[in-house]
């Protein structure tokens, strides 16, 4: 799975190198046996956000893309489309992506990261329950919108966010974006076409093995 991951992401026409950051030997190995960059981390990070920051504490960027190896189906565009708003706004601090909520199972799905925005398109919250509440639906339903777990940030935002305390609803939750919020880092919120599929369960990754299997035979 690593190795579509990074493939994919060596596609996009906006990143200039791709490494594997892990602590895990024969993830490392893996990705050496198939000719890619990787950098093996401390053991003792709590969150793949202070992992990262590790490998780009050595390197010179302005921008970091992070996509967890979890993504197998992951778009080069949708990582364009995640960069993109830092040319244009030099005060950007973090971005990530989100699609509109359909099925009405995906609100209830804990594993379906659901984000609330403010009106000029950031986050205002994450979480895994169903936000925003509905009280009383005859009065109409707001836009319902699914959380895209890929991230940019500025090099300097990474390395401060990796430097604070997680905080309690980075904790309760177990979403490490929150504790930017709750630190005030501010998260652009970017609505794209991309699907994308996290693979969390052993459903999620036989799903993903059919969908593969059928792209290649096609």
């Amino acid at each position: 799975m690593i190795e579509h991951v990074y493939r994919r992401v060596a596609a996009s026409r906006v990143v200039s190198q791709v490494i594997v950051a892990t602590d895990d030997l024969r993830i490392a190995t893996r990705v050496n046996d198939f000719g890619g960059k990787v950098r093996l981390t401390k053991a003792t990070h709590e969150t793949g956000t202070d992992r990262l920051a590790e490998v780009v504490a050595s390197l010179d960027c302005d921008v970091v893309v992070n996509v967890q190896g979890d993504e197998p189906l992951v778009d080069p565009g949708a990582i364009a489309e995640l960069v993109a708003p830092f040319a244009a706004d030099l005060s950007l601090q973090m971005t990530t992506l989100f699609r509109r909520i359909h099925n009405a199972a995906d609100l209830a799905n804990p594993n379906i990261t659901k984000v609330v925005l403010d009106r000029g398109g950031f986050a205002l919250y994450f979480s895994r329950a169903p936000i925003p509440y509905i009280r009383d639906p005859r009065g109409g339903w707001p836009p319902l919108y699914r959380h895209i777990g890929l991230y940019a940030y500025r090099r300097s935002t990474l390395l401060v966010l990796a430097g604070l305390e997680p905080t309690p609803l980075e904790r309760a939750e177990s979403l490490e974006q929150l504790r930017a919020l709750e630190h005030g880092i501010r998260i652009k919120a970017l609505e794209t076409s991309y699907e994308s599929f996290e693979v969390n369960t052993q459903e999620d990754l036989d799903q993903v093995r059919h969908l593969l299997a059928v792209a290649t035979s096609s």
